[in-house]
């Protein structure tokens, strides 16, 4: 059963320097996004040199340097799912010394009002995923608590945004109107793929984790609504945003 996977006693038989080496230290601060045409125009906008690359027989996911006045911010575009999102968390800190992690993505409403015009900030998330049980104690959600200095970010600059619970599920065509009412209940504002496993790695690791997101379609309507979906998919204010909280996260 997944509820007993954490096993906190017994050493793991694959490490990351088994497969990329020593460590090195090049950057303190990620940036995380999911979209592709958020990084395009990051890197047309900002000075970067590449830093290292994550490979893969599918593929490879290359991390940027972005210079940013004396300092060097790491950021590079992630998989979409908790368990592939997680492991690029491990190994990105692995390759580039990155201990602070600011992810952001978009998410679906399972509150409308609350969010409507507004950020999340999620303060748990709830465990309907797999990679979580890995790496902490079995318990219906894990707390975020990255969650405050994204708040205090955000109050600095005025930005609308409400906290709350999110749902972290591995299912997307299973996100029933049952348990979508149900986790609403439980004050769930939204629903997403990878906060829960994200946060539960970066807990293990002592890894600095600051997450937002932002809703684009609407789950608690007689029928879906995906209107906002791509503008929330590829808001570029966001990356802004992300590099606000990583000055923070150094200062």
């Amino acid at each position: 059963m997944i509820e007993t996977a954490f096993d906190p006693s017994s050493e793991p038989i694959i490490t990351p320097d088994m497969i990329f080496g020593e460590k090195r230290r090049l950057c303190k601060t990620c940036i995380v996004t999911f979209s592709q045409v958020i990084l395009e125009n990051v890197l047309e906008s900002f000075e970067y040199t590449q830093l290292a690359r994550i490979n893969a027989c599918n593929g490879s996911t290359p991390i940027y340097g972005l210079h940013d006045g004396d300092r060097s911010v790491a950021v590079y575009l992630s998989p979409i799912g908790s368990a592939v999102a997680a492991t690029d968390i491990i190994e990105a800190s692995w390759l580039t010394g990155a201990e602070n992690f600011i992810v952001f993505g978009s998410a679906g409403s399972l509150n409308r009002e609350a969010t409507a015009g507004k950020l999340v900030v999620p303060t748990a998330a709830y465990r309907d995923e797999g990679m979580s049980y890995h790496y902490a104690p079995a318990a219906p959600y894990i707390e975020m608590p990255g969650a405050q200095t994204v708040a205090e970010v955000f109050d600095a600059l005025g930005v609308p945004y409400v906290r709350g619970r999110t749902w972290t599920t591995d299912a997307i065509y299973r996100e029933t109107r049952a348990r979508m009412l149900q986790r609403r209940e439980e004050g769930c504002l939204c629903v997403e793929m990878e906060a829960a496993g994200v946060q539960a790695v970066c807990s293990h690791y002592g890894f600095h984790l600051y997450y937002f997101l932002m809703t684009g379609d609407v789950l608690d309507l007689p029928a879906w609504d995906v209107g906002e979906l791509r503008a929330a998919n590829h808001c570029l204010d966001n990356f802004h945003l992300a590099l606000e909280i990583a000055r923070a996260a150094e200062r």
